[in-house]
């Protein structure tokens, strides 16, 4: 038989706190019986989405000291204190953009002579992230602004999405429930507006083609999607190659303006960074012709694709109003304002099925290989490697070593 591994799910301990976690209890289950090598332990947790009981019924023990564990799966950021000396460590560590609020933490990483194997970084061959939680970002994230939109118009009413159990709760309360006429743009292609376009099959919203939407009016709800290639254009020769736009953004013009003058909700799922154009301007607000109510940012860059994202909202007050001529926040729900739903952590709402789908991707796809030695996948992923950084992170020298920014 293998070497035994010893595999522990940990607590998360970041603020605010996160209630997913990596494997749910069938998942652990399904891991030991296909890895008869592999043995599983989970940190109890009050506030995670299965239940301490759950993992235990599944056969899962609980222990409270994971020291005696090779591998180690998070979600969320570790604070600097929590980290286990020479453990390999599994999570979102949001450091490879040099993020400054976690340079401690990788520093610490760094001390304790921890292997880092960063979610993010884990792609396919053709560089395709493999996990992450977009879809369920989405799914959350349209809902959050048609509630939105419902609640500025009094036209309907939806629930809040973390009321509910799971996926399948949520299926069940939009029985029945019937929107106003209104207009919907989705921006972007990926996992996020994968989730957003759930949520319009499941409200019988009918997809309109962009050159359609921008005419007509509806007796009934409809939506477009814009796709990178939709949104953004080269100024010289009015083309669009994807490569080419990640390569210079700054040399291509957005075209969403038309959309703000015939659009009740945006759901902006697509990527940015700051050298992409804006989906429009703070000036744009201050126009007679922009009619878009409720903005559902789910992308959340604060003053990123949608200039008037003040920072984020939270779970438990989403929503926020921005005032069109002096860009200050406000109340939510006022006359003449447009709402923001800047919530950076929409799959909480979600926890349980956002979890499985987490999961049933680490399991086809990370798993087999992270338990094999030299996996290219696995290394190309690995930020430090015994408190090393590898040569792919050599770039991040100075901010592992606790230099400043440049």
């Amino acid at each position: 038989m293998a070497n035994l591994v010893n595999i522990g799910l940990i607590r998360e301990e970041k603020q605010p706190q996160d209630n997913r976690v990596a494997f749910t209890p069938k998942q652990c289950q399904w891991i030991m019986h296909h890895f008869p090598q592999v043995r599983i332990y989970v940190q109890p947790s009050s506030i995670r989405a299965f239940k301490d009981e759950e993992y235990s019924q599944a056969g899962i023990p609980l222990k409270e000291d994971l020291a005696d564990c090779d591998i180690l799966f998070g979600i969320k950021e570790i604070p600097p204190a929590m980290l286990i000396p020479g453990k390999k460590y599994l999570f979102f560590s949001h450091t490879k953009k040099k993020q400054p609020h976690n340079q401690k933490m990788l520093q610490e990483i760094v001390k304790k002579k921890i292997t880092l194997i960063d979610y993010e970084c884990l792609v396919h061959p053709d560089g395709q992230r493999i996990l992450g939680f977009g879809f369920f970002a989405g799914i959350v994230g349209a809902h959050n602004g048609l509630m939105a939109f419902g609640e500025k118009t009094h036209s309907f009413h939806l629930k809040r999405v973390y009321t509910m159990h799971d996926f399948q709760d949520l299926i069940g309360h939009y029985f029945g429930i019937k929107l106003p006429p209104m207009k919907i743009v989705i921006t972007g292609s990926g996992r996020v507006a994968a989730g957003a376009l759930e949520i319009m099959g499941l409200l019988g919203i009918k997809y309109i083609p962009p050159e359609e939407y921008l005419v007509n009016q509806y007796a009934y709800p409809v939506y477009t999607q814009l796709k990178a290639g939709e949104l953004y254009l080269r100024k010289n020769d009015k083309t669009y190659s994807r490569a080419d736009f990640h390569q210079h953004p700054d040399q291509y013009e957005c075209r969403f303006l038309p959309y703000v003058t015939v659009s009740d909700l945006l759901i902006n799922g697509i990527y940015w960074d700051h050298n992409i154009p804006p989906l429009f301007q703070a000036s744009d607000l201050r126009k007679e012709n922009f009619h878009i109510k409720v903005i559902a940012d789910i992308t959340d860059d604060t003053q990123g694709s949608i200039p008037c994202n003040l920072g984020d909202s939270t779970i438990e007050n989403p929503v926020y109003g921005v005032t069109k001529d002096t860009m200050q926040q406000t109340a939510p729900y006022l006359a003449d304002t447009v709402d923001m739903m800047c919530v950076g952590n929409l799959p909480n709402e979600l926890p349980r099925d956002a979890s499985q789908y987490f999961g049933d991707q680490l399991m086809k796809y990370v798993f087999e290989a992270l338990l094999q030695p030299g996996n290219e996948m696995i290394e190309n992923a690995t930020i430090t490697k015994d408190g090393q950084l590898t040569p792919h992170y050599q770039y991040l020298e100075d901010y592992a070593s606790g230099k400043s920014e440049d």
